[in-house]
């Protein structure tokens, strides 16, 4: 597994990160422990959780057990330091069984809609649990989960950068955040220099998001062309293979994650996609990590999120695919 750059800070990370989001709830402790493993035995060094994982999965959960079981996996295995380790903060409603419904699934708009938010209190509160719960004393990436509107942008970025500056956090990013507020974020930061985000967490794949998609969490032509201006932020991205529609057209007609691209462009590019996957022998899933893995204006880190470890080793071999410049275009010329 290659490196590459985060922004412009000089650390080099995995190309292919590793999200956590499923670790200690759906996929087992010894699952979970053996892809960890597996992921630093091939060159991987990014990993990914949040505070808020998962507390959807248990009712009267407030999450931490991906956190968790990240932090008895360092203890065991006294593997900190070998790792670039993000967490996150912000994303954990207020009252978490007041947003089960009565056949017990989350209400997920009430739940967005009562986040903790990004106040200074709470991501004091929120970075210090996540220490505890992960058994370290520093956290090389802080993301604000969700952007909190309600929250002034002063209040968030000063205590972010307290943070920093007690050493409790290295270097900071944004997750589902819209493009016009990441300017404002990096104005606000640079006229009171306070550290500015290095990296902007936004679902993206190959597909495109559909023509009039109103949704802040996934990455737009606004955010593209604010990363391509401004180098210095890393665009990681989760949901890359968009839990996997790619592989199977019946699975994605019936997919939620397929609403928000469905379309004739996406006709377009998934038979362009799945036409070179055929003369490649891989997959659609495989080729779209490595087509991410290979953009370089903005540079895009894509995050899995395997639940099994046959899911796990099924996305690998997207490291070995090398395309080349006229198959690059082929794929990004596709569409209506």
């Amino acid at each position: 597994m290659q490196t590459v750059t985060l922004g412009r800070t000089g650390e080099k990370v995995s190309q292919l990160s590793l999200g956590c989001m499923l670790m200690g709830t759906r996929t087992s402790e010894a699952d979970s422990t053996e892809m960890l493993d597996r992921y630093l035995a091939a060159g991987g060094t990014f990993l990914d959780t949040a505070n808020c994982y998962c507390w959807w999965h248990d009712r009267g959960s407030y999450g931490g057990h991906s956190e968790e079981l990240l932090g008895r996996w360092f203890a065991r295995s006294g593997r900190r330091d070998e790792v670039f380790l993000a967490t996150k903060g912000s994303a954990i409603p207020r009252d978490v069984d007041a947003v089960f419904s009565s056949d017990g699934e989350p209400d997920w708009a009430e739940a967005y809609r009562t986040f903790e938010g990004a106040g200074a209190e709470t991501i004091r509160r929120h970075v210090d649990d996540s220490l505890r719960r992960l058994g370290t004393d520093r956290i090389d990436l802080y993301y604000v989960h969700v952007d909190d509107r309600a929250t002034p942008l002063v209040e968030t970025l000063a205590a972010l950068a307290e943070m920093v500056q007690a050493g409790k956090v290295r270097y900071l990013g944004y997750s589902n955040v819209r493009a016009w507020r990441l300017a404002e974020i990096r104005r606000l930061c640079a006229e009171h220099g306070w550290p500015a985000p290095v990296a902007v967490q936004q679902q993206h794949s190959y597909l495109r998001p559909r023509a009039g998609l109103d949704h802040a969490g996934i990455a737009n032509s606004e955010h593209l062309d604010l990363l391509r201006t401004y180098e210095d932020m890393s665009l990681v991205a989760y949901s890359p293979i968009l839990m996997g529609i790619y592989n199977d057209p019946v699975k994605r007609e019936s997919h939620g994650k397929f609403i928000d691209y469905r379309g004739p462009d996406a006709d377009i590019r998934l038979a362009v996609l799945s036409e070179l996957a055929a003369e490649l022998s891989v997959t659609p899933n495989q080729l779209v990590l490595a087509w991410l893995m290979q953009q370089r204006s903005p540079q895009v880190i894509p995050i899995i999120g395997p639940r099994t470890l046959d899911q796990y080793q099924a996305a690998l071999p997207a490291l070995e695919i090398k395309l080349t410049e006229e198959q690059l275009v082929r794929l990004d010329a596709a569409g209506a």
